[in-house]
């Protein structure tokens, strides 16, 4: 019985390990499917909260490798970020108020942003791109940690007028950044609306997401007739995320401003020790 189990198990750790050949899934193995399911399901609770499920999702994306090419990984990996992000758009709403006027425009030109960076995804240097967000979070996870009340409260710095200019400048670039591939684009927009705008952090996570699904749609607009989606597993990650983040927005909106901050700093701690290192060691 011991040898004929013995056996077994080679054939069964080939059968999990080897591409699964399904339409849609590159050279994907079931053993890779389940790990970026996973992935995906962690993504889509972080994204909800408070932004930067890329750094789960994308990462282990580019870990399997489908189709061969990073450009595949990214492009996928916002299938399932868009289903996440649209999801939690009503979970929030339901909860807590959205400012619609400010939130729309600077939604249409984040996704404007998007088309452009994503069309630029292969043209820029990773490297170069990395150093300068993780200066850039290095600042932001500071300035907040520094400021206990910050985002606690709404506290709005500007005028209607120039309070919507400030959110769809920062759309903008910010939105930029998601279609070029970057890490953080959740927690830049909330920073921009709790450091910059005022909102607090649960007022700023539900606008947020809205803008982040229009960046996600932005870049899908270049990515799809591109002809870079790998629909089968795009679709599969989607169903993953949209649970994730039907759960972390559930959460962060039971447990109000102040979860959301200490997530943010978690998640921002967290995505700068992972671009250094990744700067470290030329990954």
């Amino acid at each position: 019985m011991a040898s004929r189990n013995h056996r077994h198990a080679p054939r069964t750790l080939v059968r999990v390990t080897s591409a699964l050949n399904w339409p849609g899934f590159a050279d994907v193995s079931l053993a890779a499917l389940l790990l970026l399911c996973a992935a995906a399901f962690a993504a889509g609770a972080v994204d909800a909260i408070v932004g930067g499920g890329g750094l789960i999702q994308l990462p282990a994306l580019l870990l399997v490798m489908p189709g061969g090419e990073p450009i595949f990984s990214l492009a996928t990996s916002k299938v399932a970020a868009v289903v996440g992000t649209a999801s939690a758009v009503p979970t929030y709403a339901r909860r807590t108020r959205i400012d619609w006027s400010t939130a729309v425009p600077m939604a249409v030109v984040a996704f404007l942003g998007a088309v452009g960076g994503a069309a630029f995804a292969n043209l820029l240097p990773s490297v170069a791109l990395n150093s300068v967000v993780l200066v850039a979070l290095v600042v932001v996870g500071v300035y907040t940690w520094r400021r206990p009340s910050l985002g606690s409260v709404e506290a709005p710095r500007f005028g209607r007028r120039h309070q919507i200019l400030l959110a769809s400048l920062g759309g903008a670039t910010i939105g930029f950044w998601d279609g070029l591939a970057g890490p953080g684009t959740g927690s830049f927009l909330v920073f921009l609306l709790v450091g910059l705008v005022g909102y607090a952090f649960l007022h700023a996570s539900a606008t947020a997401k809205l803008v982040n699904t229009a960046t996600n749609i932005g870049a899908l607009c270049y990515f799809i007739p591109a002809g870079k989606v790998l629909w089968g597993l795009g679709l599969v990650m989607a169903v993953c995320n949209l649970a994730g983040s039907v759960s972390g927005a559930m959460l962060a909106s039971r447990r109000g401003s102040e979860f959301i901050r200490r997530v943010f700093l978690t998640v921002v701690v967290a995505m700068v020790v992972s671009l250094a290192w990744r700067l470290a060691t030329g990954g």
